[in-house]
């Protein structure tokens, strides 16, 4: 007889948080949507969550940050700042380099974005049991803290958090 397998076992929390993360990412689509009539990409996304994280970084450091190729996140850039939510200003102390920042209409598609996605999380939450609910908090925050110690995704003297995007 084969005993049913442990969830306390990596492989089996792996492919449990794999799985939420599969709903995440439908959930995550459909609040994009409902967020903004401006359409943005998930590569477009990832870049105005790290500006919103490290605001004032040039194109090279956001490329690094995505592990993307310059000319790639240039145009991921232009199509932003076409579309009004993010701006690109000179460097006070060097005039050769660039600045990327969110414009007030960027703060306010990720703000609107975010309150969309947190109001779909919190039904789900909701309809949990208090014991799961406290099971799930505990469980996100050891990991958050393993993974916080374990990828180096913050830069030195930034007030960012949070994952890569």
């Amino acid at each position: 007889m084969n005993p049913e397998p442990s969830p306390r076992r990596p492989d089996d929390a792996a492919r449990a948080a794999s799985e939420v993360t599969e709903l995440l990412e439908v959930l995550w689509e459909r609040g994009r949507e409902a967020a903004s009539p401006v359409p943005v990409s998930a590569s477009q996304l990832r870049v105005l969550y790290v500006l919103d994280r490290d605001e004032g970084i040039n194109l090279r450091t956001l490329g690094e940050a995505l592990g993307s190729a310059p000319s790639s996140v240039s145009r991921l850039c232009d199509r932003l700042q076409a579309a009004g939510l993010v701006e690109r200003a000179p460097n006070p102390a060097s005039r050769r380099e660039l600045e990327l920042r969110l414009t007030d209409r960027g703060r306010t598609y990720l703000r609107e974005l975010r309150e969309v996605r947190e109001k779909a999380l919190l039904a789900a939450i909701a309809a949990m049991s208090p014991a799961a609910r406290q099971a799930l908090v505990e469980g996100l925050e050891g990991f958050r803290s393993v993974v916080d110690g374990v990828v180096p995704w913050r830069r030195e003297g930034t007030n960012g958090s949070g994952p890569p995007v």
